[in-house]
């Protein structure tokens, strides 16, 4: 059976009985005196506040179109909206003026002409898991919050649990709708695919790890793993995803166990990672919250016939050495459930995250940064950091095949602090001083070298474009986009030429 005709599958999205589809709402304008304006302008994070003219929600694609000509005629900032989830001020900068809230198109549908699964620009992902695993058995290696928007997501690169098995989002994304404004102020939809024969194929590429709010709007991702073969056009997840929660009680973990335990912990994936055949069934996420919290707890996961055996035998050579009796707990759920469960942080206090990818663990000078900020004494519990296995499939592709650079990296690093008080700047000082800290030795940032690999662009940092913190020479988009930002810039200029869709770290017109 063709993919296009499992589970009722169709060109288009579904239509209602009796044979025709009621035409869609035209688009919505909420202004600043709607009582849906402050549904519609609430901020995911507190630290930024958002006013602009209006919020226009749309429905089609024409209807983005139709906003994006209005906005170019008057010359009005604008801005685009997905799930809502950027970590700085992209979209609720003071100068924009419309906000495109694209959240309602969020259709999920098998495309015949393409081959491939099409999710629109509006939908979750818990929504596209739930909607691409009944339907047709299959999912991409995406984020583990089912509450952020694909439209952001996949722009990024888009990293979750399968990823050391099948890579990212974005090597299984076969092309990409956008609305583009052309030099003459022309708005168009343009489709890009990742074809070698597409004249377009540039466009693609940028946005297969480019970022949000660079080149256009993005109306719809076509999704088709590059050796999709048969009815499997994308990964099958696991039946059953067998799971072990590993916690430490900060009572019991001094400094030098905290020091053993960390080497313990990337050695194995450095290990890993050399070895040629990375055990890819097996996936690790380490998060160190603070003492405050009286506890840390690392998450590990695995797949097939050996899971078991797999965590047990990570287990003990993370743990090895270390002194300090953890508590184990043991869970398999079903791989839908698992994936909707993850609880989401719906938005609204202040917080700051920064990012960085590793190649290597942390010097024991770092480790020692890491245990002195996360048992200062004070009772932050919203600080922690989180590492995430990375390697296997993600560095399968080489660092210029797509925008996303970071395809030597064994884990991908978040360092987080949420608080009540946005004005509490002593809350921010504190996060940015520990992540100069652990970075002193590079100028306070990740430079890419034999142990670092720069930041991750769907965690934006604006302090990196700030030469306070940023005192190592090496300009911000070095740090995002490696050596593909040349090349991202020339796509701007092709398709961007008016810088229409700009933000505080979106790739510059070249000079």
């Amino acid at each position: 059976m063709a993919p296009g005709t499992a589970a009722g599958a169709e060109s288009a999205p579904p239509q209602p009985p009796g044979g025709g589809c009621p035409p869609p709402p035209g688009a919505v304008t909420v202004a600043r005196d709607d009582a849906r304006y402050a549904d519609l302008t609430r901020v995911y994070n507190g630290r930024h506040t958002a006013r602009p003219e209006s919020v226009r929600v749309v429905y089609t694609a024409d209807q983005i179109v139709a906003v994006v000509e209005e906005a170019v005629r008057a010359g009005k900032r604008i801005a685009v909206r997905s799930g809502g989830h950027c970590f700085e001020d992209f979209v609720h900068d003071p100068d924009v003026q419309i906000i495109v809230d694209v959240s309602q198109m969020h259709a999920v549908y098998f495309d015949s002409l393409h081959r491939a699964y099409a999710v629109e620009a509006g939908a979750t992902l818990g929504h596209l898991y739930r909607s691409l695993y009944l339907g047709w058995g299959v999912t991409v290696p995406g984020g583990g919050c089912p509450s952020v928007g694909v439209g952001g997501h996949i722009l990024g690169g888009g990293y979750g649990a399968l990823s050391r098995k099948h890579g990212l989002v974005i090597d299984h994304l076969y092309g990409v709708e956008v609305v583009v404004v052309e030099k003459s102020g022309r708005v168009r939809r343009v489709l890009a695919t990742r074809d070698p024969r597409d004249p377009d194929r540039d466009l693609w590429w940028a946005h297969a790890g480019g970022g949000g709010g660079n080149f256009g709007i993005v109306v719809r991702y076509l999704l088709r793993s590059p050796s999709a073969d048969g009815d499997a056009l994308l990964p099958r997840p696991p039946r059953t995803v067998p799971a072990t929660t590993v916690t430490w009680r900060w009572d019991d973990v001094d400094e030098r166990a905290f020091t053993r335990l960390l080497r313990n912990h990337a050695e194995w994936h450095e290990r890993d990672e050399a070895s040629g055949k990375p055990q890819v069934d097996l996936g690790s996420s380490l998060l160190l919250t603070h003492r405050a919290t009286g506890q840390f707890q690392l998450f590990v996961h695995a797949d097939g016939e050996n899971a078991d055996r797999l965590m047990r035998e990570y287990v003990d050579e993370v743990t090895r050495g270390v002194g300090a009796s953890p508590t184990t707990e043991k869970d398999e759920l079903p791989w839908l459930t698992n994936v909707l469960s993850t609880e989401s942080y719906l938005g609204g206090h202040a917080f700051k995250s920064k990012a960085a990818f590793l190649r290597a663990r942390w010097t024991d000078g770092q480790i020692a940064t890491v245990h002195k900020y996360l048992n200062d004494g004070d009772e932050r519990w919203g600080a922690s950091v989180y590492l995430t296995a990375l390697g296997g499939q993600v560095n399968a592709a080489g660092p210029a095949d797509t925008a996303f650079p970071h395809r030597n990296s064994i884990f991908s690093v978040v360092y987080d602090l949420t608080w009540e008080d946005p004005g509490n700047e002593g809350e921010l000082a504190w996060i940015r001083r520990f992540y100069r800290d652990v970075y002193a030795e590079t100028g306070g940032v990740p430079v890419a070298g034999k142990a670092n690999d720069g930041c991750y662009i769907n965690y934006p940092d604006a302090d990196v474009a700030d030469p306070e913190w940023n005192t190592s020479g090496v300009p911000w988009h070095a740090l995002y986009y490696g050596d593909n930002y040349p090349r991202l810039q020339r796509v701007k200029a092709r398709w961007d030429p008016r810088n229409v869709f700009r933000h505080r770290l979106s790739v510059r017109p070249p000079r």
